[in-house]
């Protein structure tokens, strides 16, 4: 006979003192670290702990004894259910301290390095609408509350309609229905919600992960600075006359908003939603949107990567590019260039700019941008960046006065760090959107670089990440 498992405890009228990785709250009882999801530092609540390690535990609120003097009012109906903005209880004056404070902590915690002190971060003037992308699943089982579930009744049950909005987290096959994010122009809301309608209305399936069946899968959305909009949506041809309700939605969107530049759709067979290796076929309009900086303009694809707030993204690089110090005579490389957005950026400052990036379609991308841009002074290439910058590349290309490097949240790959060291560049600018890989990356340059500069950047109000810029310079020229 197995044993029971004894139950883990409630604690009560516990004090919330800190916020935490992944948008979780921080309490201590007695020895113990207690994780809390949706709470602020100075709420008192009663804790159901659901795990529990030897140093800490996991937990969710059960009573709120006394609110937080700091906690507002969610400004999402879906606050709570859906993980994507923890922090809009927060008011933003606090979540710019605690992302502060967050850059501060894993630089020094993990880098153990030396660092100067680090600039005040630089905050979003938009806190809402200020995406200019969000993709949204499509799944034909839809998250309900367990309130939502008690109230229906069998037959609800098994004949539920299907969902459009974002995974649940730990039931990946599961769809949380939005009916409104706040994080991008309201138009996007009235795109989504439209599809979902006129699907409901003639019948079409939604996508069932598990078995790999439905016609209607995926929708992504993006708009720029020009006002222009792009849609993709993705299906998944099952039987004879998919094909022919997935262009009646393709019409309905194109009649209904005459908004969209772009619209695109493709049928996806893959067991994930991923698109980068598919053919897209273009229903209206082209098969990009451009966005504007400084005067420069960038061709954005619905392959392409492209910063998601693109007003603070405007911040984000003329902190890299002063902090590069360019005076018109440096080879640069952008590693993980993207659409080449910062390699053409501090392009006009710099004798030559080799910009490198995995996604082909995004260097094709790159190439377009310099020179609907007049730029001549850039050259790009696609690949795995530990398998292009190599010593032989470097002798190819030129040494580097300047490397900027953007890397995605996993940092860089120690093959590439170590090919940095031998390049002995004078200056490195680390642009990241993890801080924790960065300051990993930072104590393996530690070596032969210094931290001159630290400047955080928060390009995703309400949520807990962070992008941040680190200027290093070598210590023995």
């Amino acid at each position: 006979m197995s044993r029971k498992k004894k139950p883990l405890p409630l604690l009560e009228n516990v004090t919330i003192v800190d916020c935490a990785a992944e948008g979780k709250a921080l309490a201590r009882v007695n020895d113990m670290v207690v994780f809390v999801p949706f709470c602020v530092p100075g709420d008192v609540v009663d804790i159901q702990l659901r795990k529990k390690k030897h140093s800490y535990a996991e937990g969710e609120v059960v009573r709120f004894v006394k609110k937080s003097d700091v906690r507002q009012e969610p400004m999402c109906q879906h606050f709570g259910i859906c993980g994507g903005c923890k922090w809009q209880i927060l008011p933003y004056p606090e979540q710019l301290k605690m992302k502060q404070k967050q850059v501060e902590d894993q630089l020094r915690r993990i880098g153990k390095i030396e660092l100067p002190e680090i600039s005040p971060i630089l905050g979003s003037k938009q806190t809402r609408e200020y995406r200019n992308k969000l993709e949204f699943g499509c799944s034909n089982k839809k998250w309900r509350t367990r309130e939502e579930f008690m109230s229906l009744s069998e037959e609800e049950i098994q004949n539920q309609e299907g969902a459009i909005g974002f995974h649940i987290t730990g039931a990946f096959d599961k769809i949380l229905p939005i009916e409104k994010c706040h994080l991008m122009h309201p138009l996007h809301n009235e795109i989504r919600n439209s599809i979902r309608d006129f699907a409901y209305s003639t019948g079409m399936t939604f996508f069932d992960l598990r078995n790999q069946h439905g016609l209607l899968r995926d929708i992504m959305i993006r708009n720029s600075n020009t006002e222009e909009w792009m849609v993709l949506v993705q299906f998944h041809f099952d039987e004879p006359g998919d094909e022919e309700k997935a262009m009646a939605l393709m019409q309905h969107i194109a009649d209904t908003f005459p908004q969209i530049t772009s619209l695109l759709w493709v049928d996806n067979q893959k067991c994930n939603d991923t698109f980068g290796d598919l053919e897209l076929n273009l229903y209206k309009g082209n098969d990009h949107i451009y966005e504007l900086m400084e005067d420069l303009k960038f061709k954005v694809g619905p392959k392409s990567f492209y910063q998601t707030n693109t007003e603070q993204a405007y911040h984000l690089y003329d902190v890299a590019r002063n902090f590069a110090q360019l005076t018109g005579k440096e080879t640069v490389y952008d590693l993980y260039t993207g659409t080449g957005t910062i390699a053409n950026f501090v392009a006009r400052r710099a004798s030559k700019v080799v910009g490198i990036e995995y996604v082909p379609e995004a260097i094709e991308d790159a190439k377009v941008n310099s020179h609907i841009n007049g730029i001549e002074n850039t050259l790009f290439y696609a690949g795995d960046m530990k398998d292009i910058l190599t010593d032989d590349f470097i002798k190819q290309h030129g040494r580097p006065d300047v490397i900027i490097t953007d890397p995605p949240r996993a940092g860089m790959h120690p093959d590439v760090v170590q090919t940095i060291l031998r390049a002995r560049p004078q200056r490195i600018v680390y642009v990241s959107c993890n801080p924790a890989t960065q300051a990993r990356d930072l104590a393996s340059l530690d070596a032969a670089y210094r931290v001159e500069r630290v400047q955080p950047v928060d390009m995703f109000p309400h949520t807990p990440h962070v992008e941040n810029v680190v200027l290093l310079s070598i210590k023995n020229k």
